[in-house]
């Protein structure tokens, strides 16, 4: 799996959005798990990440990862080992990672409510 990486702009990480409220739909945890059953391991956790970059400041990361870091939340959702690191936590509770295949668009997208508005790009947002 690449990184996914999608500009976000937040203004400051709400102290009231737990990373444990992040849901994952049925459609992209059936990609997420064809996607690991490719790497043939059984070691690794999709992992969520907010990273300095992009457009607006900030980025999702999205990739497997067998690493355990101090702090991370670990879920389990629709059969998929999520993992959240403590400083992307605040940023993605609440949010929804889904996978699109169309004819206009193919991969993963997170809808944040921690983010707001968009800007001319369309792969950012502000919050």
């Amino acid at each position: 799996m690449t990184t996914t990486e999608t500009p976000v702009e937040l203004t400051s990480a709400p102290a009231d959005a737990p990373a444990k409220d992040v849901a994952l739909t049925e459609a992209a945890a059936v990609k997420v798990r064809a996607l690991l059953d490719q790497e043939g391991r059984d070691d690794l956790r999709l992992r969520i990440a907010v990273q300095p970059g992009g457009c607006s400041g900030l980025q999702y990361q999205l990739f497997f990862d067998e690493r355990s870091l101090d702090g991370d939340i670990e879920l389990d959702l629709h059969g998929v080992p999520l993992v959240v690191d403590r400083m992307s936590a605040p940023y993605l509770g609440g949010a929804t990672v889904d996978f699109t295949d169309t004819i206009e668009q193919q991969g993963f997208t997170i809808d944040n409510p921690n983010a707001g508005g968009g800007c001319a790009c369309g792969n950012s947002f502000c919050g």
